[in-house]
């Protein structure tokens, strides 16, 4: 009878780690996928956005005259890249704390190469600013004639343009290890890590693109757009779904079943 409590007892305490630590990956999966929803609601504002709205390629005149008219949008992108930038650290942390115990070596070159392009990406807001103060003008700035500010503020907004390229490196890197994270991690699907893979070669595409041949990263975005996505299904699986490691998670349906 001792022995047969002594076993009860060790399957109860045992039970209950099991589902601390299922407890603790779903919470840490939630708050991953409510970061990552974050930043792909703030990103797309400061990167496509207001970049639609207020920059005409080719024209200093044309993109001067319309962030002059629409400083309050303009800015609101520069925020918005800044906000998604900061959030973007948080995601990397909660996505560490979520998969180090599948591979703790791996996880951390996932969250180094997370980290690398949050620097890039505040050097690309720094140039939105330089724009907007070349175009406002003012003070000692009114040594340059207007058609000369408006040639300067065109070409910070293209240096921007090709920090966003060189971003889109990391933007890929960080996907590789952060892939076969959630492929071995057992409480993700698979298929996710794979995606993420794909989603992070896509990224690299269309980096190089850019780089070797200015102007093709648009058709190229068109041909692996399906593999951008990857983010995106992943990002809503941690949100809705969240994660559960498969033993538990069949243990579970067991015990409901029976």
């Amino acid at each position: 009878m001792l022995t047969s409590s002594r076993w009860e007892n060790s399957g109860t305490a045992h039970s209950k780690h099991e589902r601390e630590v299922m407890d603790s990956t779903q919470k840490n999966a939630r708050v991953a996928g409510f970061l990552y929803l974050l930043v792909v609601l703030t990103a797309p504002i400061g990167l496509i956005y207001v970049p639609g709205k207020l920059i005409v390629q080719g024209d200093a005149a044309g993109t001067a005259s319309r962030i002059l008219a629409g400083q309050s949008l303009f800015r609101i992108g520069i925020v918005s890249g800044l906000a998604s930038s900061v959030i973007f650290i948080f995601l990397g942390l909660a996505l560490y704390r979520l998969l180090r115990d599948v591979n703790q070596h791996r996880a951390l070159l996932m969250l180094v190469l997370a980290l690398a392009q949050v620097p890039i990406s505040f050097l690309n807001e720094v140039n939105g600013l330089a724009a907007l103060m070349l175009l406002r003008g003012g003070g000692y700035l009114a040594v340059f004639q207007e058609s000369q500010r408006q040639a300067l503020a065109m070409l910070f907004l293209n240096v921007r343009g090709q920090g966003i390229i060189v971003t889109e490196i990391f933007w890929g890197l960080w996907l590789i290890p952060f892939g076969l994270l959630v492929f071995r991690s057992g409480f993700l699907p698979r298929f996710l890590g794979v995606w993420l893979n794909l989603n992070g070669v896509a990224y690299l595409a269309v980096s190089f693109a850019g780089l070797l041949v200015p102007g093709s990263q648009q058709l190229v975005s068109k041909i692996v757009f399906p593999a951008l996505l990857g983010e995106m299904v992943v990002m809503l699986w941690l949100l809705i779904r969240g994660a559960r490691p498969k033993a538990l998670a069949e243990a579970d349906l067991a015990a409901r079943s029976s």
